[in-house]
């Protein structure tokens, strides 16, 4: 099955599932799904930071500070981060990513999604998938954050990390 092909929950304004339908038509008619977003770091603190591969239905080649993906149909979002973040860094064994927060993802141009945002300690050797990851490395938060108008990053995971220093801020 392709990735277009996955079934992906319809949700509505509350998160509340409305109905069922392929990625591939969720993304082409901008139906409001789920995703998880998980900030991995290794055992220095340092964030796993990589580059999407060029055949990525959503933000092709752009950099992103977090791994993670669509929630499938009638799965949890925690199943989700755990699954996602294993796949993603290419490891078995991780330990269940740390649930922080959710927020309601819109760009105003018919992309929406409820995300949900977590944390996890990666301290096992990362071999992420390479049809999912064209470059990637582990980086201080400095150096990340003088990235931040250099490298072209994915919206709405640079929408999730402003989130995120927000949330530790006030923390």
């Amino acid at each position: 099955m392709s990735a277009a092909d996955e079934i992906l929950d319809i949700v509505d304004e509350n998160d509340q599932v409305i109905g069922q339908c392929p990625r591939g038509e969720v993304y082409a008619e901008g139906l409001r799904h789920r995703c998880v977003f998980i900030q991995a770091r290794d055992a220095e603190g340092r964030l796993f930071v990589h580059r999407r591969t060029p055949t990525k239905l959503v933000f092709p080649s752009l950099y992103d500070m977090f791994v993670g993906g669509v929630v499938g149909a009638g799965e949890a979002y925690d199943t989700a981060a755990l699954r996602e973040a294993a796949e993603e860094l290419g490891v078995t064994g991780l330990p269940d990513p740390r649930y922080l927060f959710k927020f309601l993802y819109d760009n105003g141009a018919g992309q929406s999604w409820w995300s949900a945002v977590y944390e996890v300690r990666c301290e096992l050797p990362v071999q992420p998938q390479v049809e999912e990851v064209a470059w990637h490395d582990f980086l201080p938060e400095d150096e990340v954050e003088r990235r931040l108008g250099d490298w072209e990053w994915v919206p709405d995971g640079l929408a999730a990390y402003e989130r995120l220093k927000a949330f530790r801020s006030m923390g």
